[in-house]
């Protein structure tokens, strides 16, 4: 895996100048986004808004070293502006991914499970057949970027890796109270329909990732009770469709205003065993919804979001290895993006590009190990066990056992009593794909749980100065809408 840099004559321009941020007070949780400051003079009339789901500050540094080398960088390093995130939702310490992102996207803070909806709007599990239950008078819908985008007269876009229904993408273009109402959250991007979400004016324009289940009718192997066919009725509205690789190859921007791609029933395949025959692979549906969204006709700039969605999914099993190789994808498709925007749009001179977390997760690097270098054949890296600095020997517990370098403070893989009654772990069993990392505190399976820690943002290019500093996870809504001139 290489190294990717930028320019040194983009990173000195960038640098410069750099503004307050406005750090954190009264007016910084506002529950009303149309308090937000007028527009900036020069507004980057593309936005792109990168969010590394789970994606925290240990993820990022072991991730960089399991590309790179503890002296290497990832693109996300690079970035000439860089601060930090508080994440607490509304109700919670820590928080879930469905308050976290609809408070970039809103400026609003919400309780957990509440997908871009008022401060007051309490939490109500949905349906067996996972349609809303929120009953009336719970709360109201606040506007998100995306929303102002359309309004703005821009093409919009969502790419993830996770189900297009999934809490972060539906923070950008649904409104409910409980994330898992999925089928409700499908049926509000379906132009025209029952429950769309008329805030979207003529459609979300480009919107790639996995979940066909909540398009498609029990009848056609969905989840849908109502027994309509989404994808058929996106069809109807002029959307290209795409469920495979070939077919997502096949889609032209220059021929395609607005497309669809759901390539899987549920989540896409982690990028470590994602069949590039079948998947398309983050940076190419990130490249692909640019050009896509760059011919857009009438359209004057875009706003797309790209989730790295399943780094959380992978910290949650306590996977390591497929967390931090999609952590890599998804830094993978940041420096595609910027390729992309630079040929389109040269300095980035109309053009804020993003990149943020929304929560952290328990995953720790234990001390006091040498370094390792980047992962490769016939070298574990990170991903093997602690080795002392000096000897090169295999460091110890109390129990005088071997223990890896990747931990988790909670999770499924915690040996009952002393670990010297288990077996001595090797460089090959902790590196190995599926292998779960040990634990602090014994969680169910998959059941790791998010961390409450401030998590990285990045920016480059129009506007991206007034992003540094220590931030709220709703101040961010107010920099981009006020750096975009929404």
């Amino acid at each position: 895996m290489r190294t990717f840099t930028l320019g040194a004559g983009l990173l000195a321009a960038l640098a410069l100048a750099a503004c307050s941020s406005g750090g954190g007070g009264s007016a910084a949780r506002s529950q009303d986004n149309a308090e937000a400051q007028p527009p900036a003079a020069a507004a980057a009339k593309n936005v792109i808004f990168f969010l590394g789901d789970g994606m925290g500050i240990a993820t990022t540094t072991a991730a960089r070293i399991y590309a790179v080398g503890e002296d290497g960088q990832l693109t996300m390093d690079t970035l000439p502006e860089s601060g930090f995130v508080k994440t607490f939702s509304n109700d919670a310490q820590v928080t879930d991914s469905a308050p976290s992102m609809s408070a970039y996207m809103t400026g609003v803070k919400m309780n957990n499970e509440v997908i871009s909806m008022s401060t007051d709007t309490v939490a109500k599990s949905p349906t067996a057949d996972l349609t809303s239950s929120c009953g009336a008078g719970n709360g109201k819908p606040v506007s998100t970027l995306l929303e102002l985008a359309k309004a703005g007269k821009r093409a919009t876009g969502v790419v993830t890796t996770t189900r297009v229904t999934h809490a972060t993408p539906a923070a950008t273009y649904s409104h409910v109270c409980h994330r898992d109402a999925e089928s409700d959250i499908a049926a509000q991007l379906v132009p025209g329909g029952a429950q769309y979400n008329a805030a979207l004016q003529d459609g979300v324009d480009v919107v790639f990732g996995g979940g066909r289940q909540f398009f498609l009718p029990k009848t056609a192997g969905g989840k849908r009770a109502d027994g309509r066919d989404l994808v058929a009725e996106l069809k109807a509205k002029g959307y290209g469709y795409a469920a495979d690789k070939a077919a997502f190859s096949a889609i032209d921007p220059a021929k395609t205003q607005r497309a669809v791609g759901l390539f899987t029933s549920s989540h896409m395949s982690y990028d470590l065993d994602r069949d590039p025959n079948k998947e398309p692979s983050l940076a190419e549906m990130t490249t692909k919804a640019i050009d896509l969204l760059a011919n857009r006709s009438g359209k004057q700039g875009m706003f797309l979001m790209v989730e790295g969605g399943r780094i959380d999914h992978a910290l949650h099993e306590t996977t390591a290895k497929k967390a931090l190789q999609d952590t890599v994808a998804f830094d993978q498709a940041i420096q595609a993006a910027i390729s992309a925007m630079q040929q389109k749009d040269p300095g980035l001179k109309n053009t804020l590009i993003v990149v943020t977390a929304d929560h952290d997760h328990t995953l720790v690097l234990n001390g006091y190990a040498k370094r390792t270098g980047k992962t490769a054949p016939g070298n574990p890296g990170v991903l093997g066990l602690a080795k002392d600095y000096v000897s090169g020997k295999n460091l110890t517990d109390a129990d005088g056992m071997p223990y890896s370098i990747i931990g988790f403070g909670n999770g499924e893989n915690r040996v009952a009593g002393a670990r010297s009654a288990a077996a001595a772990l090797t460089d090959d069993a902790v590196s190995a794909n599926d292998y779960h990392q040990e634990a602090a505190i014994r969680m169910p399976a998959g059941g790791e749980t998010h961390g409450g820690t401030d998590v990285y943002i990045g920016a480059i290019g129009q506007g991206a100065d007034s992003i540094h500093g220590f931030l709220e996870n709703i101040e961010v809504f107010g920099l981009v809408k006020k750096a975009a001139g929404l």
